[in-house]
């Protein structure tokens, strides 16, 4: 069984490129594996491997500058979520792409997974996903505002042009984890939104502290590793990932015409010209290669 670990700490570090090797160090003494972002403003990231690799990489990133109370939740899986370790150096843990938006300077109110359900029943609250696109098709809160975009970096666009609507409003938002809430929610009190509210460890919190019974949540949740989604008690979901466009499949997708696996879905079959997806073609036969060797393919897409 692999423990896996999401977390996130804003916090300022000056050299975060004198980070990187440590961190890289130690994944591999401990056989942890995953993706880490490095940034100025601080780390964020999924990774996952033995319970005591994990503890390890946990005491060591607690024990960076501001990262004593750090944030991360932890789940499970059979089988190894990612492939190998990656740390990353990045502008923003999550890109924005706003200038001045500092979660440590200014965030929304918390509310705890047992009081949202009431927030947002209330008729003068507006609910927005900040999720991309992708991530809302498979699941989300009943009666949540879909902001239909591509990337995080353009919910402020988003916002720019539909502001309007929501004038005398209180502004519930919510995400995957919280972190990037941390910054939407900072975003929209820059902007002079009096009343902002964050679900407070995001809907994962939720599908696990929320009854069935009692939740407004609706469908799956969309996670950046290999369960690929979860439903409530973060039991593993139904969907697989396509590794051409990294989106989320059911089962029957893989029926459909144009899935051709590691190459199309119906997602993404006008995405790719004929290059690309002959380099996709070509990965397929090395992971397929490897597969039949007893290996692991390591340039196969973290999530499968």
């Amino acid at each position: 069984m692999y423990t896996i670990a999401a977390l996130y700490r804003f916090t300022p570090f000056e050299d975060p490129a004198g980070l990187r090797a440590g961190l890289l160090a130690l994944a591999g003494r401990e056989g942890v594996t995953g993706t880490l972002l490095v940034a100025r403003e601080g780390i964020n990231g999924t990774i996952a491997g033995p319970r005591a690799g994990i503890d390890a990489m946990l005491a060591h990133i607690r024990a960076l500058p501001g990262c004593a109370d750090l944030d991360w939740k932890e789940a499970t899986a059979e089988k190894p979520p990612f492939g190998r370790m990656k740390v990353r150096l990045k502008r923003e843990i999550v890109t924005l792409g706003v200038p001045g938006v500092d979660p440590r300077a200014a965030v929304g109110r918390y509310v705890p997974p047992e009081a949202w359900n009431e927030l947002i029943a209330e008729g003068d609250v507006v609910v927005i996903d900040t999720r991309n696109d992708y991530e809302v098709a498979i699941g989300t809160f009943e009666g949540a505002i879909d902001p239909q975009t591509a990337r995080f970096r353009d919910f402020p666009a988003w916002w720019q042009a539909n502001a309007h609507r929501f004038h005398n409003k209180r502004v519930a938002m919510f995400c995957t984890g919280g972190i990037r809430c941390e910054k939407s929610t900072s975003y929209l009190l820059s902007q002079g939104v009096e009343e902002v509210y964050h679900l407070k460890g995001g809907i994962l919190q939720y599908l696990e502290d929320i009854p069935a019974e009692e939740s407004r949540w609706r469908g799956e949740c969309f996670v950046f590793d290999g369960r690929v989604s979860v439903g409530h008690g973060l039991s593993e979901g139904p969907h697989e990932l396509c590794h051409a466009c990294r989106r989320p499949i059911l089962p029957e997708d893989k029926a459909r015409p144009e899935y051709e696996e590691g190459v199309s879905c119906h997602q993404c079959i006008g995405l790719f010209d004929a290059p690309r997806r002959a380099r996709f073609r070509e990965r397929q036969r090395q992971i397929a290669l490897a597969r039949a060797r007893g290996e692991r393919h390591l340039g196969r897409p973290s999530g499968g």
